[in-house]
């Protein structure tokens, strides 16, 4: 005690002071500097700092709408929605992305399970920007996530709709598909307002009416616990649910149309003559639109894209094919009212048809005789439709196929309508480099040559002799409503033009065209029905030019590739026509034989379901509510 006593006693009282006083100035230095920490993040940054310490605990949710119903004239619906899950990561809590799906990837494979998609996983990973990881997963998958949120951070499920196609192919070529929004898409839309990873149209009409179907997002604030649940809502804009959309198809017909084709290809369309709606429109082979709504696999998608049928292109707008002898009532029509012909005109038929040095031969090899036009439409006669091109020539007999509405689009509301190709000198000269010959012009007399046509414009054309000479433009949507059924627009027929032929000629060639169904020797016989109120023509067309030799013309027809495509248009009644019918089938051989049988099932579905709901008396459903619809 003694030794630290003297130490103590060693010290001078004016040393301890200047100590002390030093000791004193770095505290009070250090509480200062600490203090005017303290006032810089309270005062200066206090705002900033609240709303980050906010950001950790409360998070904006995008609410994804509903997309509008899609339904058939008679409101049956074709397309709806069901709820599915998705795996959204938010990388609040880590931004290390790969580790977590590492850890999803592992707790998949313990059940034999796969990540199936990570396609929003392109770019830079921002705070709170949620990253979809897997959309429209299974309930195991679900049950996998939920289980283990807390090896998990920042993974979430969020319920989404997705679209339920009811018909599955039967329509899949009008109703199209959606799928997540491209980053092209994005950049072309921006007066859409568009974001990632929101769901589009895509094909058809969920593509042609994709901002009405679409609906608004709404947000919604949600407190969330310290592993990304969430705890409770803190204030909510809902989403508004997208338009409905009331289609002119009807569905049973549609269904009668596809079988009536069944696995051959081809395409077909129905429509009305008097308003130029459409009824059915079928186009063989189709896909599944149900594989998109989760995102489609890379093998589904090769398998689509890769298959030698074309299962993606709709052949009923966009399959150009030669329209054969259906095209002869157009000739015939220009051949009338230019004053080149009349009813009575006759030309002899032997079966060939010379020009120059070359043969153009008639489908009937022994030849017709003299017929006249009603006898040349009733059994097709080649040679007399050579003469009227002879008589015509290439130009005139575009200016009225044109006036048919073939060569251009006619603005069905699909997108992708192709416009088929009717020729003229000009064309040639300008395409080819060559002058035009009239050869050429005896092969488009009869629809072969140049000439393509879709079957969507091969519908319109007997439309328009049907309803007297008033060309329509073919229509898919009827009406758009609201969710509670009140109609927001309706789409009413559409005149696009009159055709410029006499209703009298109009009437010699349906009068013929009644004839090839319902008369002997007609090439459409197999139509008829015994209240012979069908009118159509057959047609085939040739997939390639055969050679002149008879022997190497029927060595090329053995193989199928260079099998003649089958066409039949037909409208029916024969007074006040209310449906026509336009089939193609590839490779099929001939109309009368091949196409014609399949029109005929569709015409026997209208009339028998017309027929029962005349003879069944109204059903009145008791405490029926007015739904407004």
């Amino acid at each position: 005690m003694r030794k630290i006593s003297d130490r103590l006693d060693g010290f001078e009282p004016g040393q301890f002071k200047n100590k002390f006083k030093m000791l004193f100035i770095i505290v009070s230095v250090a509480l200062s500097f600490l203090v005017m920490r303290m006032w810089y993040l309270q005062v200066i940054e206090g705002n900033e700092l609240r709303q980050r310490s906010e950001n950790n605990s409360v998070r904006l949710r995008k609410i994804k709408p509903m997309r509008g119903l899609i339904m058939d004239e008679a409101r049956r619906v074709l397309v709806d929605n069901q709820p599915s899950f998705d795996i959204v990561f938010i990388p609040n809590r880590t931004e290390d992305i790969r580790t977590v799906i590492d850890k999803i990837k592992e707790l998949y494979n313990e059940r034999s399970l796969t990540l199936t998609a990570l396609s929003s996983l392109s770019g830079r990973v921002k705070p709170f920007v949620p990253i979809l990881l897997e959309r429209n997963i299974g309930m195991e998958k679900l049950a996998v996530v939920e289980t283990h949120a807390l090896e998990l951070p920042g993974v979430v499920t969020e319920v989404t709709p997705v679209r339920k196609y009811m018909n599955g192919e039967t329509t899949a070529q009008i109703i199209g598909f959606t799928g997540e929004v491209s980053r092209e898409e994005l950049d072309r839309n921006t007066a859409d307002k568009l974001r990632t990873g929101d769901i589009i149209g895509k094909f058809g009409i969920e593509k042609f009416l994709d901002s009405h179907l679409r609906g608004k997002s709404g947000a919604e604030q949600v407190e969330v616990n310290v592993t990304g649940k969430a705890i409770r809502s803190l204030g909510r804009i809902p989403a508004t649910t997208g338009d409905n959309v009331v289609l002119t198809i009807d569905s049973v017909l549609q269904e009668a149309a596809w079988l009536a084709i069944g696995n051959r290809m081809g395409a077909m369309a129905v429509l009305d003559p008097r308003n130029g709606a459409v009824l059915a429109l079928v186009s063989s082979p189709s896909f599944d639109p149900n594989l998109f709504n989760g995102g489609i696999s890379f093998d589904d998608w090769e398998r689509l894209s890769n298959d030698p049928g074309h299962p993606m292109e709709n052949r009923a707008i966009s399959g150009q094919y030669p329209p054969g002898s259906t095209y002869k009532p157009v000739v015939a029509a220009a051949a009338l009212e230019e004053g080149l012909i009349t009813p009575e005109t006759t030309f002899y038929c032997n079966g060939t048809f010379d020009l120059g040095d070359r043969v153009f031969r008639c489908w009937q090899a022994k030849g017709h005789g003299n017929v006249n036009l009603h006898r040349a439409i009733v059994e097709s006669c080649d040679v007399y439709f050579y003469n009227l091109g002879k008589l015509l020539g290439v130009d005139r007999l575009a200016a009225y196929a044109r006036a048919f509405g073939l060569g251009a689009p006619l603005g069905i509301d699909l997108p992708r309508e192709k416009s088929g190709l009717i020729p003229t000198k000009q064309w040639k000269l300008s395409r080819l480099g060559e002058p035009w010959q009239m050869g050429e012009t005896i092969s488009l007399a009869i629809g072969q040559g140049f000439n393509l046509v879709t079957p969507i414009q091969l519908a319109n054309v007997y439309a328009t002799l049907a309803n007297g000479g008033t060309l329509y433009r073919p229509r898919l949507v009827k009406q758009l409503e609201s969710l509670d059924g009140h109609v927001i627009k309706l789409y009413p027929p559409e005149r696009q033009g009159v055709l410029p032929v006499r209703p009298q000629y109009i009437q010699v060639i349906n009068q013929a065209l009644w004839g090839a169904v319902n008369e002997k020797g007609g090439t459409g016989y197999l139509l008829k029905r015994l209240d012979q109120d069908v009118c159509g023509k057959t047609g085939t067309a040739q997939v390639i030019g055969l050679p002149q030799h008879e022997k190497a013309r029927k060595a090329k027809r053995v193989s199928a590739g260079f099998q003649d495509h089958a066409l039949f248009v037909c409208f029916a009644p024969y007074e006040n026509p209310e449906i026509v019918v336009a089939v193609i089938l590839e490779n099929a051989g001939h109309g009368g034989s091949a196409a014609a049988p399949v029109a005929r099932k569709v015409i026997d579905t209208y009339f028998s379901r017309k027929k029962m709901m005349q003879t069944q008396p109204p059903v009145q459903a008791q405490g029926a509510v007015d739904t407004g619809r």
